[in-house]
């Protein structure tokens, strides 16, 4: 199996290993044998189940996607979708959506449409079962949800869940790591407003300058720990020359030279000083009361960020910061829709939820409420659409011009593969937050993921 991916002018492939070669039993989701599957007849009744890693987390997501659940209602009064976070208590409830629907084939009753990782692919094809799209409904209106009304996707978006030739997923939700950044503590240190920091060098400057004249934390880089997952970690190694897992994903690559420069760039920050020693949660709640003056960040969270600092303090933002010349290489968090469903009539009302979730009507208010990239990118040119509120709210410019150069969040392979990111996030974290020797840890913690990849 392979995954190609366009990926600025070149195609990118990725192997993938099966069955025979150590990833265990392999469930086919190729489902041409039964055609596609049948439209609802008028007034069919069908009751679906959405879960979705939003209804973890309070505010604005969970409001937004009542709403778009609600919406949805009155579209289609045939369709009831109950909606429900991920099992687990995970204080990022994305890490816990794996293992929920595990638990939840086992017990003969996953969700019908699920939220899943860019960086779960894999596994969500081979194991979970998910279902090819464009099988199931074809390719053609598979292309049409893709192409819009009037506003297409992304190119660099729309290919992010295909696999093996197939559509298993429509992308939905993503960013790219943008800097965010409290003027209001870069004016009170002295630090000119207008030129943010645009490498690591002059991060770390303003960060030691903030913090040794206002008390206050530098900047905190939310690549570092476990719980952040590694696709913004991917995105700091690879532009600074380097890549996690080589390109045929046989290789684990994560203690070379790129990546531990990158670990002992954010210890140095810390040993000084000008980065705080906090979580996942506890750094993006700090920089939101104020407390912090820069923070590498998905867009997810931006609408949090402008609640809390307004009236009270000036929240920008900026390009992710390069090392040195090198152009940076912004990777993609996020995730997207897939069918796990085996009855066609639930299928077709769970491809009905997927097209209206990723539907200019959708993302309108998913942008403004959230602060997420809307993958139909020319919304944020029409008048009718987004461009008004994209000139209101520069925020968003930076994530968009990243867009242009974005590469995918790349999965480790195999069934352990969630064993092998954590124990190199785990390592990570351990340099950067515990001052562990950045070589000696991240060789160590390779060398034992190397054993869980699989051997042919």
């Amino acid at each position: 199996m392979k995954r190609t991916l366009p990926v600025l002018g070149v195609v990118v492939t990725t192997a993938v290993v099966l069955s025979g070669c150590g990833l265990g039993s392999t469930v086919s989701s190729d489902t041409t044998a039964t055609g596609r599957i049948p439209e609802l007849s008028p007034g069919q009744q069908v009751s679906i189940t959405f879960e979705s890693y939003n209804y973890g987390l309070a505010g604005a997501w969970t409001d937004t996607f009542n709403d778009l659940i609600a919406e949805f209602g009155k579209k289609y009064p045939n369709i009831e979708v109950t909606a429900q976070k991920p099992q687990g208590n995970s204080p990022n409830p994305a890490t816990d959506t794996i293992s929920s629907i595990q638990n939840q084939l086992v017990a003969g009753d996953p969700p019908d449409v699920a939220q899943l990782g860019f960086s779960d692919l894999n596994f969500t094809v081979d194991q979970l079962r998910a279902k090819p799209l464009d099988t199931l409904v074809g390719a053609e209106e598979v292309a049409r949800n893709f192409d819009g009304a009037e506003h297409g996707y992304a190119p660099r978006a729309r290919t992010l869940d295909d696999w093996d030739g197939h559509t298993y997923g429509v992308p939905f939700v993503f960013s790219t790591p943008v800097l965010y950044l409290n003027a209001s503590l870069f004016t009170e240190a002295g630090l000119d407003t207008d030129k943010p920091p645009a490498t690591w060098a002059e991060v770390a400057t303003a960060a030691k300058t903030i913090a040794d004249r206002t008390g206050k934390g530098g900047v905190y880089i939310d690549c570092l720990t476990k719980t952040a997952k590694d696709w913004c970690f991917q995105s700091l190694v690879r532009s600074n020359g380097g890549r996690v897992i080589s390109e045929d994903r046989r290789t684990l690559t994560y203690d070379q030279a790129p990546a531990v420069e990158v670990t002992k760039m954010a210890q140095d920050l810390v040993n000084n000083g000008s980065m705080p020693r906090l979580n996942q949660k506890q750094g993006y709640e700090a920089f939101t009361r104020g407390e912090v003056g820069m923070l590498l960040e998905t867009s997810a969270i931006q609408g949090m960020f402008v609640k809390g600092a307004k009236d009270k303090w000036d929240l920008r933002s900026a390009p992710m910061p390069a090392f040195g010349n090198t152009p940076t290489v912004p990777t993609n968090s996020g995730a997207g829709l897939h069918i796990l469903s085996e009855d066609p009539a639930r299928q077709r009302a769970s491809w009905e939820l997927i097209k209206f979730l990723t539907s200019e009507q959708s993302y309108t208010k998913i942008a403004q409420n959230i602060g997420y990239l809307p993958l139909r990118t020319g919304l944020l040119e029409d008048a009718d659409g987004l461009k008004n509120w994209a000139a209101a709210n520069p925020l968003l410019k930076p994530n968009v011009e990243q867009l242009a150069r974005m590469e995918p969040w790349v999965s480790m392979p195999g069934n352990n593969y969630l064993q092998v990111r954590d124990g190199m996030m785990d390592a990570v974290e351990a340099v950067v937050f515990q001052n562990r020797d950045p070589q000696a840890t991240l060789t160590a913690a390779r060398t034992e993921g190397a054993e869980l990849l699989p051997t042919a």
